[in-house]
């Protein structure tokens, strides 16, 4: 094989977020600490591991490449195909600058190499929270590059090599042509990354189905608004176990994210994008966070006055 790191391949994955663990002793990793979190969760079959090697040869396991609507020349997205651990989808973006892969997934093999080289290899990886570090030190070796991760989260590595991790304590980093936003929330690291004016949110926040709902037209073809406030946005500490994040918190990402312009976002799964003009996507934004802090009981709260122009 042309990946470099064979003696890894045995290595312990867990099967319900895809974290790899350096080792292959079962008595050693009896559970992931990453799923113990109230952030996660354990199935209710109990916790088990899986390994790279077993998904390489499994034969129904591989990366499917998909160009994005918004942007197919400078973002594709990766997404392992049937679905391991979380599901998330990483995404190749394509600057002038280099190859930024935002987000990590586990399964990682020669075919999937080759594709990426083919595209032009990377000069960096970005992940946006730990529930999406996966393999991302296979990934940083097989492609000699360095990882990004806010150093906020770093109790959450499984691992560690100081030769490919960095970790940002910046609020804002250029990466290869990338722009790196630590807004916190769901981590208290939690990133997302703006390219072009496209905005890669992962899940720091998530797409709502009303977020990508269609009012363009009703039943007969009459064309029509969409309807007043709809959430496009949901804003979780913990997203499968659907405990939201405090008002206060909303405000603090709201404090970075007002000062820069998007006309898209870009989910952590297939399907999650939203392509609107930049003042409607800001819009929705601010109308989400005050929807959610409205409802959950917070009436007078102070970000429910915020306005742009």
């Amino acid at each position: 094989m042309a990946l470099e790191s064979k003696q890894t391949g045995s290595w312990l994955v867990c099967k319900t977020c895809g974290t790899q663990f350096p080792t292959d002793d079962k008595t050693k990793v009896t559970t992931c600490f990453i799923c113990d979190d109230p952030r996660q969760y354990v199935p209710p079959s109990g916790q088990s591991f899986i390994s790279l090697d077993v998904l390489r040869s499994d034969g129904q396991y591989k990366n499917v490449f998909t160009p994005i609507d918004a942007d197919p020349e400078h973002l594709i997205a990766i997404a392992t195909e049937p679905k391991v651990g979380i599901g998330q989808r990483a995404i190749l973006v394509r600057t002038s600058k280099g190859n930024v892969l935002w987000d990590c997934i586990t399964l990682l093999d020669d075919e999937t190499i080759a594709k990426v080289k083919e595209l032009g290899g990377l000069k960096a990886i970005v992940i946006s929270h730990p529930h999406y570090y996966s393999t991302h030190l296979e990934w940083a070796r097989a492609f000699r590059c360095p990882v990004y991760l806010a150093i906020e989260d770093m109790k959450w590595l499984a691992q560690h090599d100081a030769d490919w991790q960095i970790f940002i304590s910046e609020t804002e980093t250029q990466i290869h042509g990338t722009t790196v936003l630590k807004l916190g929330g769901h981590f208290p690291g939690s990133m997302v990354m703006l390219y072009d004016g496209k905005l890669l949110i992962a899940d720091t926040f998530l797409t709502t189905p009303s977020g990508l709902g269609n009012w363009d037209a009703d039943a007969l073809g009459t064309a029509r608004e969409r309807p007043a406030g709809m959430s496009s946005f949901a804003f979780m500490w913990s997203y499968p176990n659907m405990i939201p994040l405090a008002p206060d918190a909303l405000e603090a990402m709201w404090a970075v994210l007002k000062g820069y312009e998007f006309g898209s976002t870009h989910g952590a799964f297939p399907g999650m994008d939203i392509v609107k003009t930049p003042r409607e996507m800001k819009k929705r934004v601010l109308e989400s966070m005050q929807i959610q802090i409205r409802y959950s009981g917070h009436g007078e709260h102070a970000m429910l006055k915020e306005s742009f122009v």
